[in-house]
């Protein structure tokens, strides 16, 4: 506003210089740093206020009328939308408004979000940095194309109710369609408790073909091939077990992104006990499977996605075949703690196998045997070094492990 003064001031003392006559306004405007155009506009604002310096301030572009605004009754629409899912982004809602609105003109997404913003329902985030080409995460294992290709599972971080007791959310999801098909409220993270889910499961959807998991129990141990009772019974159904590396939870991402919402959506006190979070668990469950649109799906719902599997449940459990093995191969059968007889002493296999039959065979190394439960190799025996017991392959840090039956 300085400089439109001066510029008005100087102008108006050449003027008044040349008594009436034409002022060189080109030059003037060179002087200014301003175009021709600014200073023609700045003149004529001048002499159309009468003289007025109030007349050459900065002025609102905003138009007079807005033929494309859209109306009040549809933002409060919009805002009504938003504060029944608060947590809801504009995709989601524009989705739903869509569904429930048919043959009404909805705004686009980004009109949605600049309303919100408007009504102070928005908080501006900030940007995260993006990972390199280099650095980005592919698939690491199976690669899901269809529903029931590949189960995620796993425990989110633990809790205690009002009552002071534990409680360890176990969720289950279909990878492909994000179906969330279990969320339980459980007081162990227990294997017995986790098999009992599973066969929930199984009996309403059917079985998978593979499940995946972190490495922690009842999912695995640090014993052979990282056996539990839990996966034998999963390789016994035919299911492939697949367990992610350490300390990299984005190989299972898409469950890590659940639980992310899940936090947010439950986010509260915790209720008085495991009973009534699970109660709260279960009506969140449904809305997430039902109601709300997944951007990942192209905004459809995950029931509106997943398919029953093929697979049936219940049914008979695998046994591996040792049809094939060579002459100086034999069978061995564990017993109920998971020991062998091998040259007169006891040797611990796995617990996890009780009961079992596992091969052995010789090694290319003299002295050395190979113990196998079907295609699973588990370790070596050493004939000279008995003492030893059962010697398990070294796992390399960041190694991913795939386990299926033969």
């Amino acid at each position: 506003m300085k400089e439109r003064t001066k510029f008005i001031l100087e102008w108006e003392r050449r003027w008044n210089e040349a008594e009436g006559g034409q002022v060189n306004v080109t030059e003037l405007c060179r002087i200014f740093g301003i175009s021709r155009q600014t200073g023609h506009v700045l003149i004529r604002r001048y002499r159309d206020s009468g003289c007025d310096l109030a007349g050459i301030a900065p002025q609102s572009r905003r138009p007079k009328t807005s033929p494309t605004a859209i109306s009040t009754e549809l933002e409060d629409l919009i805002v009504d939308a938003r504060k029944k899912f608060p947590r809801w982004g504009p995709r989601k809602l524009h989705a739903m408004l869509v569904e429930r609105n048919p043959g009404k003109a909805v705004p686009s997404a980004s009109v949605m979000a600049k309303v919100l913003k408007r009504r102070g329902l928005t908080a501006t985030r900030k940007r995260r940095r993006r990972l390199s080409a280099a650095a980005a995460v592919t698939a690491p294992f199976t690669c899901c194309n269809a529903p029931n290709d590949v189960w995620c599972i796993d425990f989110k971080g633990w809790f205690a109710t009002d009552d002071g007791v534990r409680c360890y959310p176990l969720t289950l999801i279909d990878a492909f369609s994000r179906m969330l098909l279990r969320c339980e409220a459980l007081t162990e993270p227990d294997g017995k408790q986790v098999q009992r889910i599973l066969d929930s499961a199984f009996l309403e959807y059917g079985l998978p073909k593979v499940i995946r998991s972190d490495g922690e129990p009842p999912f695995a141990s640090t014993g052979p091939a990282r056996l539990t009772e839990l996966s034998v019974w999963l390789l016994q159904l035919g299911i492939t077990t697949e367990i992610i590396a350490p300390g990299k939870p984005q190989q299972n991402g898409r469950l890590e992104r659940l639980h992310r919402t899940l936090k947010a959506e439950t986010a509260g006190p915790p209720d008085a006990d495991c009973a009534s979070q699970q109660r709260c668990f279960d009506v969140w469950r449904g809305q997430y499977n039902h109601l709300r649109p997944h951007e990942a799906l192209n905004m459809r719902r995950p029931a509106d996605v997943y398919v029953r599997s093929r697979s049936a449940y219940p049914r008979p459990l695998l046994k591996p075949d040792y049809f094939d093995f060579g002459p100086f191969s034999h069978i061995a059968r564990l017993d109920k703690n998971g020991f062998i007889k091998w040259h007169r002493r006891k040797v611990l296999i796995s617990s996890a196998l009780k009961h079992e039959s596992v091969e052995i065979e010789p090694d290319e190394v003299d002295g050395r045997w190979n113990v196998r439960w079907g295609s699973i190799h588990l370790g070596q025996l050493d004939e000279n070094r008995t003492e030893r017991g059962l010697v398990v392959p070294r796992r390399r840090r960041g190694d991913r492990e795939v386990s299926r039956m033969s």
